[in-house]
C-alpha cells in the first residue's frame, strides 16, 4: 500500500522515541497497531459486502435470463405442440368420418346380405 522501506521505518521510530518518550512508546505502538488492525478489518468487511452485493446482482440477472429462456422455451414447445396437434387432428377427423360412413353403409347393406345368405326376405 505505502512504499516505506526499513530505513524510513527506523527514522520514524527514532523520531517517535524522541517525541513520545521511551515510557509511552510501547503503549502508543500497541494502540496504533490495534487501530490499524481495526481499519484493515473494516476495509475487508466493506470489500466483502461490496463483493456480495455484486454477486447478488449477477445472480438476479442470471435468474431473470434463465426465467426468460424458460418462458421462450415453453412458448416454443407450446407452438410446436399446437401445430403438431392440428396437423394430426385434421386427418384423424377425416379418417373417423370415413370410418363412420363406411360403417353406416355396411349396416345398410347388412340386412340385404343376411337375406341373400339365408334365403329369407329382409324385414
Amino acid at each position: 500500500m505505502f512504499d516505506i522501506g526499513f530505513s524510513e521505518l527506523m527514522v520514524i521510530g527514532i523520531v517517535a522515541l524522541i517525541v513520545i518518550g521511551p515510557e509511552r512508546l510501547p503503549k502508543v505502538a500497541r494502540t496504533l497497531g490495534h487501530l490499524l488492525g481495526r481499519a484493515q478489518r473494516y476495509v475487508n468487511d466493506v470489500k466483502s459486502d461490496i463483493s456480495r452485493e455484486v454477486q447478488l446482482d449477477e445472480l438476479k440477472k442470471l435468474q431473470s435470463q434463465v426465467s426468460d429462456s424458460a418462458r421462450e422455451l415453453e412458448s416454443s414447445v407450446r407452438q410446436e405442440y399446437d401445430s403438431a396437434r392440428s396437423a394430426i387432428e385434421a386427418p384423424a377427423k377425416a379418417a373417423v368420418a370415413e370410418l363412420e360412413s363406411t360403417a353406416a353403409s355396411l349396416t345398410e347393406t347388412l340386412p340385404v346380405a343376411e337375406s341373400i345368405s339365408t334365403g329369407k326376405p329382409a324385414a
